[in-house]
């Protein structure tokens, strides 16, 4: 198949009349396919039922210290879960505190504290008129939204099959006025990219203009392969921030909202001997405690990492054969034209497709009209602008196989559809 570009008038004509047909049929089927956010399936939830059914009789109150879990106290959470998140992350039990069932909601929490209080003893970011945030792009929504509710001025950095472009991302955190980033660093949102252990040694040996620096990651996938061993794999940012000195530079959260259920997991935070004393002393004040009765089930349920990733290749079970049907169905439909190009994840929720510059926007319009639902255009860029209008983020985790395919099928004509009209305007 040759470029899209490379046809004669008539081929281009040809070419767009087959790509209307198939269209208008998908269009008179009646449609309604939802791929805009990454959610678990009813059958990945299904998986964690054993948990829900916990009765006091198995479970008991008492956390392994005595603690009975039904009264006030420990604040940083019980010491089996502690650990066990401490498996997760890369940390010291220590070093954890485990929270409700949001991962969002603590980093919410901490630029909270860090505009009200700071961070390491430095000026309250609400203090900072030209206060600056990076943006890895294209990247997470809600980061970018917390950001923003804060008054940050996010700056862009584009991803790489690597991580974030680093020798742009270096030069800006030379800006004291940069205070910090968010960042997926495996199986990111939406790319898919996992950050290569030079990127992640360069996060942790970088010169910063700002002392209270922080870079908040977000390891909402760093469990969730596809193909067990053979998917990617993430160096401990910590270990790294060690060799440099730079401790106080990373906080990193995680929860099981995508490992048993999204809206009744747990969640934690992980951080240096400094930010996790800055971090308990804010939470004295904020509340008494998480809900201990739900660590206890999560304990009980799940012991070790080994557990963990037990569960997850069990999810991949499911997940594995959406995301190899979107990957055909784009191969098969666009390859060679050079008129998008998409991630190919080995891991995570999600699949990032680039389309004809300028076309993204009216490729979203066009799957709306034959009934498939896509993450709004822009989603993926700070303030909800794309400046390129060309990023697409699909999430094929809950729909069926045969949804999905048709789904992949709507949105390759669509695709073609787009680009055609591009190259008619060009």
């Amino acid at each position: 198949m040759k470029r899209l570009q490379d046809y004669s008038a008539a081929e281009l004509a040809r070419f767009e009349e087959a790509a209307k047909e198939e269209y208008k049929a998908y269009q008179d089927k009646g449609l309604s396919l939802n791929m805009a956010r990454g959610k678990p399936s009813p059958e990945q939830l299904d998986l964690s039922d054993p948990l829900y059914d916990l009765t006091r009789e198995q479970v008991g109150v008492k956390a392994e210290d005595g603690t009975d879990c039904r009264n006030y106290g420990l604040l940083c959470g019980l010491n089996e879960t502690r650990r066990l998140f401490g498996e997760i992350i890369g940390a010291a039990p220590e070093n954890v505190i485990v929270c409700g069932c949001s991962s969002l909601n603590i980093m919410f929490d901490y630029v909270s504290q860090g505009c009200t209080h700071g961070v390491g003893g430095g000026t309250p970011w609400l203090f900072e008129k030209d206060r600056k945030m990076l943006a890895l792009v294209p990247g997470y929504d809600r980061h970018f939204s917390v950001a923003e509710y804060f008054g940050f001025q996010l700056v862009n950095v584009p991803m790489t099959p690597t991580g974030p472009d680093m020798d742009l991302l270096e030069e800006l955190v030379k800006d004291p006025s940069v205070k910090g980033m968010f960042c997926v660093p495996k199986y990111s949102n939406p790319d898919g990219v996992t950050f290569s252990d030079e990127t992640v040694r360069r996060l942790a040996a970088m010169k910063t203009g700002a002392d209270d620096f922080r870079v908040s990651c977000d390891l909402a996938y760093v469990v969730h392969d596809l193909y067990g061993e053979a998917s990617d794999r993430l160096a401990n940012v910590f270990d790294f921030a060690r060799q440099y000195g730079t401790e106080d530079r990373f906080i990193a959260v995680a929860s099981t909202s995508k490992i048993t259920f999204a809206g009744a997991g747990v969640s934690a935070v992980a951080a240096s001997d400094r930010n996790i004393a800055e971090i308990k002393k804010r939470m004295t004040v904020q509340i008494i405690g998480h809900d201990k009765i739900n660590q206890l089930k999560h304990a009980y349920f799940y012991h070790t990492l080994k557990d963990i990733r037990a569960q997850m290749s069990r999810h991949a079970t499911f997940l594995r054969p959406k995301f190899e049907t979107v990957l055909r169905v784009l191969d098969e439909e666009l390859s060679g034209l050079d008129i998008a190009r998409w991630s190919k994840p080995k891991g995570g929720y999600f699949i990032s497709l680039d389309v004809t510059t300028g076309s993204a926007k009216y490729v979203e319009e066009l799957c709306r009209n034959c009934g498939v639902t896509l993450t709004p255009v822009g989603a993926t860029f700070p303030y909800g602008k794309d400046p390129d209008d060309r990023n697409i983020r699909l999430a094929p985790s809950f729909p069926s196989v045969e949804e999905i395919e048709l789904a992949a099928k709507i949105i390759a004509a669509s695709v073609r559809l787009a680009a055609c009209r591009a190259l008619k305007n060009n």
